[in-house]
């Protein structure tokens, strides 16, 4: 069978295009598991855009072994100095550099001849290939690209010494037929193009990010690129469960092999939905939570007489329990510590005696603790505030309008209580806590939604907050109750920038 490297971009295309600031710590989670997952290449961010992308390029490269670290440049000397001194200490750098090599990029954007940026990516490439031996050149927009120009470039590219050439749908504009026929066409007439890897980076605005990216794939591409749950700029990227569950579930047809481990996938989606505060529609395709649900009362039938009939892919082949069971305030560790296994998580010694703990006041609060429950309670245990908590908080309505909410934070120890009046219960609570901690940030964001059904479903909160450099940040938090849900979020999210503004480490 034919290999094929998976690359993931969630941390720099997913990441930056959000306008999510996610922190160092953030990124190294989603990079731990992203190799769990078995991704041969992550794209850790585009160390030159800033001080703090380069600094989890740097520590990301350092911390992650057994998996090759990328970073984006564009096709600037300087660009690929900082992206060089990034990766210095990463076992399998490779350097990400290219141009815009579409009419409109070059005239409009670039302001450059194509003899200019034919110049250009033989510079970059060459210059890349000081520092690394892995030089991945992208051709931007190479799908709007004249086919016979982009022969030229990726000839050049290839000469100056990449190892791979990525041939982008930018702007997803193309359809399945044509990016397939684009890539057969490369394959065909670029010369040595059989020394190197072909890859493919499709995007999503016409809905077929998926279906190009496979269409490559047949035709003859050795690498995709995508990211974990399709997020990225406007419609998103190619959403890589999707990938790569189509070619695991028709592997026959498609004669390819990945190194992906599938039981991972869960997993790996709900942390990145989590840490990044997008959520996953219910309707998504193989992680959405109906995406194993049966309604209709003949699919019901049919698959209890047979899976089959209804069901291409069994849950727990991408990490998603056979059955659901619940737990309660009277189940003791070890059985928490076994169902959390089975769940995918491995929690032992300090950690799971912390874990327990939360289980049990969730469990005070609820008859039956569900796996849903426990998803959340592990989000929330690695969300946390940090150096900023709630000891307190009571809320007052008078009509229909007003609310005063009074709330006692410890800060690093220090214990402050504060009170605002607003128009509404949230509103009053997260004017109070702006009071005490004093960090200038607006609200863009929030979103609260059950988690399990019932009335004791436990309530898991959203904040975004942006501050006046631009940067947005993403508080998560879980209660029973909505309110207190509410103020860890926001805690969260605060507590990611410390007081005063400053970036937390």
């Amino acid at each position: 069978m034919r290999r094929l490297r998976v690359f993931d971009t969630t941390l720099r295309d997913g990441e930056q295009s959000l306008g999510i600031t996610l922190n160092v710590e953030e990124k190294l989670e989603i990079a731990r598991q992203l190799v769990l997952l078995g991704i041969d290449i992550i794209e850790a961010g585009f160390p030159a855009s800033s001080p703090g992308d380069f600094e989890s390029v740097a520590t990301i490269a350092r911390q992650m072994k057994g998996v090759a670290i990328c970073g984006l440049t564009r096709a600037v000397e300087q660009d690929i100095d900082l992206c060089a001194q990034a990766l210095r200490a990463a076992e399998h750098p490779r350097i990400h550099t290219g141009i815009g090599v579409s009419p409109v990029h070059m005239a409009k954007k670039l302001m450059l001849t194509p003899e200019q940026v034919v110049e250009r990516t033989a510079a970059a490439v060459k210059y890349a290939k000081k520092f690394v031996d892995d030089v991945e050149f992208y051709a931007e927009d190479g799908f709007r690209a004249d086919p016979n120009f982009l022969v030229h470039v990726l000839e050049a590219a290839i000469q100056a010494g990449a190892t791979v050439v990525n041939i982008p749908d930018t702007v997803g504009y193309a359809n399945p037929w044509e990016y397939g026929k684009l890539i057969s066409f490369v394959k065909e007439n670029v010369k040595d193009i059989d020394q190197v890897t072909i890859s493919v980076h499709c995007h999503n605005d016409l809905g077929m990010a998926t279906a190009n990216s496979l269409a490559g794939i047949i035709a003859g591409a050795g690498q995709v690129e995508g990211t974990i749950n399709g997020i990225g700029e406007r419609a998103g990227n190619t959403s890589l469960e999707e990938v790569i569950m189509a070619i695991y579930t028709r592997r026959d047809e498609y004669g390819i092999q990945s190194g992906i481990r599938p039981k991972e996938i869960a997993a790996t989606s709900r942390l990145v939905s989590r840490i990044t505060g997008v959520p996953v529609p219910d309707h998504k395709a193989i992680v959405g939570a109906n995406a194993f649900m049966h309604a209709s009362g003949i699919h019901q039938d049919g698959v209890l007489k047979d899976r089959e009939t209804y069901e291409i892919i069994r849950p727990e082949t991408i990490g998603v329990p056979e059955n659901t069971i619940s737990l309660s305030a009277r189940s003791g560790r070890h059985a928490l510590q076994h169902r959390l296994q089975e769940l995918g998580y491995d929690v032992a010694g300090e950690e799971l005696d912390s874990v327990y703990h939360s289980f049990l006041e969730l469990a005070d609060r609820k008859k039956e603790v569900f796996d849903q429950d426990l998803y959340a309670l592990m989000g929330d245990a690695g969300a946390g505030p940090q150096g900023i908590l709630l000891q307190h908080m009571s809320i007052a309505t008078s009509g229909v309008d007003t609310a005063t909410a009074t709330v006692t934070l410890d800060l690093a120890g220090e214990v402050q209580t504060d009170a605002a009046v607003a128009n509404g219960p949230v509103n009053a609570l997260f004017s109070a806590i702006d009071r005490i901690v004093g960090v200038p940030a607006v609200l863009e964001d929030y979103t609260l939604k059950s988690v399990t059904r019932g009335s004791e479903a436990l309530g898991d909160a959203t904040v975004k907050l942006r501050y006046p450099d631009g940067s947005l940040v993403v508080g998560k938090g879980i209660s029973t109750d909505i309110l207190e849900a509410s103020a860890k979020a926001y805690l969260n999210a605060l507590s990611k920038r410390g007081r005063g503004g400053e970036v937390g480490k």
